[in-house]
């Protein structure tokens, strides 16, 4: 399974980054870890949809504990809380990022947070000031907002050694059950157990929250009122590509983005209906013909047509792929006469190639590079400076040892859990949401798994946007993302 929300392991290069402190590794009692402080709030506003709100910001930590009862971990949280409003009446979603590894920080500063920097774009670069803005696209006025760290991102942390950090946190079965407790844990110690409750997660978040909203239903006794998938990871098989796999599935499901990328570098990518031409392709004639193969030479020679027709390669690149152009080839040669490289997440958000004769990626992911620094600057400055929750500890935004360390071991099914899901509440909202830019998690795979539902899981909604995986970043696309949430909300 690869990395979705994290570039260097999902599509794209490695991201210069640290090496993890061997202390990290070491166990609790070894490293004597000073205690978290108490929970801290503070009263800030902004400007959200053009009217101003006051709220409340709460950074503090939730305990993890064994079965026995000893403290195995502790899970940083930020909330932002309305003051003045019932709590049983006001809605209340959780959020997550991806990885597995990421802290929530994408989703809080770049996305539905009252405050957040600019990243994701064109010229973007690490030295960019790390200071946050109102953000007028942001969910707090119709929703409260708790981003949760998993354990081994932000500041969260386990408190035990390497093999038992590795049971009770890094794998697909112990992530669901223990993050499912940390927001029964967070309601229950707020009151808002009779609040109407949401989940949003990006990218591997997307992942988990099908999985999330089961276990909470069926476990835990937590009924969620909606579920909001940002660019998730929903089915790795079929977009973990292979030059030499048998499945078309890696194929069709990039192509539609790829053509995307290519509309919009023209000027000609108006909407998600100017896409309805290349999911036909993709859906008939192009996987007819990838099955074919050899058996036909002609047709190598009609994919190699139309395939550099709708992504603007270099008909000998798509030929010598004969038609099969994988997201690492798209990368690599949609600006190579540039001498740029384009981003994983977004393709047209390019930077240049320090490496531009060789024959494979040498650098890392343009957005990446570009977020890591200010992202991290800001969120560390709102907990430490601003919130005044203060500690010394190193900040995880992208922790690449949680990945390496993730216990891959195929018993997660996402999909299975959301039919399980829907089919246990009818009621319950879902959205699906993709930029139509991404190949990191290209929108079509989620298109095919939609159109494989039951019946009962119709009432699905996915929405499209202009960009990539962080759509919300365009402050268009992040306006309609809102509105389109607000929907299932006050429905």
């Amino acid at each position: 399974m690869r990395l979705a929300l994290v570039a260097a392991l999902a599509l794209a290069a490695p991201v210069c980054a640290a090496d993890p402190d061997p202390a990290d590794k070491k166990a609790a009692s070894e490293i004597n870890l000073p205690p978290f402080p108490a929970d801290k709030t503070i009263r800030q506003s902004a400007v959200v949809a053009g009217k101003p709100l006051a709220y409340d910001v709460t950074v503090g930590s939730i305990p993890v504990w064994d079965a026995k009862g000893k403290k195995i971990g502790e899970v940083v949280f930020t909330a932002y809380t309305v003051p003045g409003r019932a709590p049983g009446s006001r809605p209340v979603t959780f959020g997550f990022n991806g990885g597995p590894g990421a802290a929530s920080a994408f989703l809080n500063l770049g996305a539905i947070g009252p405050k957040r920097i600019q990243f994701g774009a064109q010229g973007d670069a690490p030295s960019d000031a790390a200071v946050a803005r109102d953000n007028p696209n942001s969910w707090l006025d119709f929703t409260d907002l708790v981003f949760i760290d998993p354990v081994g991102t932000g500041f969260s942390r386990s408190l035990e050694d390497d093999a038992g950090t590795k049971r009770d946190f890094y794998t697909a079965k112990a992530d669901i059950e223990y993050l499912s407790r940390i927001v029964f844990d967070w309601l229950s110690k707020n009151g808002r157990l009779t609040s109407p409750k949401y989940l949003i997660g990006e990218s591997y978040g997307g992942y988990r929250v099908p999985r999330l909203a089961y276990f909470l239903q069926s476990q835990l006794g937590v009924g969620l009122n909606g579920i909001t998938m940002v660019s998730p990871y929903l089915n790795p098989q079929a977009i973990d590509d292979d030059e030499n796999a048998l499945s078309p599935l890696p194929y069709m499901v990039a192509l539609p983005s790829m053509t995307a990328a290519w509309l919009e570098r023209q000027g000609k990518l108006t909407g998600p209906e100017a896409l309805a031409d290349v999911e036909a392709y993709d859906r008939g004639e192009f996987a007819t013909d990838l099955f074919r193969g050899h058996s036909d030479p002609a047709s190598i020679e009609r994919l190699t047509t139309k395939v550099s027709a709708l992504t603007g390669l270099d008909p000998l690149v798509v030929r010598r792929s004969e038609g099969r152009v994988t997201i690492g080839t798209f990368l690599r040669e949609i600006h190579r006469s540039e001498s740029k490289i384009g981003s994983v997440y977004d393709s047209n958000v390019t930077a240049f190639d320090p490496f531009p004769g060789s024959a494979d990626n040498r650098s890392g992911d343009p957005i990446l590079n570009a977020i890591m620094a200010p992202t991290t600057s800001a969120m560390v400055d709102l907990v430490t400076n601003q919130v005044g929750w203060k500690l010394q500890a190193r900040y995880n935004l992208l922790s690449y040892a949680v990945n390496s360390d993730w216990v891959r071991d195929n018993s997660d099914a996402p999909v299975a859990d959301l039919r399980r899901a829907i089919a246990a509440d009818p009621k319950m909202g879902v959205i699906i949401a993709h930029g139509m830019d991404d190949l990191s998690c290209p929108y079509f795979a989620s298109r095919l798994i939609i159109d494989q539902m039951p019946a009962f899981g119709k009432n699905i909604a996915l929405k499209l946007y202009a960009g990539g995986h962080m759509f919300y970043s365009r402050s268009t696309s992040g306006a309609q993302f809102r509105k389109d949430a607000m929907a299932m909300y006050v429905r």
